[in-house]
């Protein structure tokens, strides 16, 4: 009869380690997708000429400020448009979530 409770106990200890992983993983997607989402939005702006700096400096301070680190950046001046990747790690030992945006086009 022990041996049953220990197994069970042992599942269910597993179980919630995979739940709480994957739960770290969901949060984590979402706020690399709104970090990118917003990098992306201000970089184009400072490519149309509505804020004022240097497009991919903007998308990166934004992108710090909403808890993930640019990876990449474009900003056309031509398309009028800005291209971005945002990283954000996951704690423990899953890799990091990168997540892509556009805006302006």
């Amino acid at each position: 009869m022990t041996n049953i409770v220990v197994g069970l106990c042992s599942i269910v200890l597993i179980l919630v380690t995979a739940i709480g992983g994957l739960s770290q993983a969901f949060v984590a997607h979402s706020q690399a997708q709104n970090a990118a989402d917003l990098a992306a939005l201000a970089a184009a702006d400072a490519v149309r000429g509505l804020a004022t700096g240097e497009p991919c400096e903007i998308a990166k301070e934004v992108a710090e400020r909403n808890g993930g680190d640019l990876s990449d950046c474009v900003a056309s001046l031509s398309e009028q448009s800005a291209y971005v990747a945002v990283d954000v790690d996951i704690p423990g030992p899953l890799p990091k979530v990168r997540e892509k945006a556009v805006a302006g086009k």
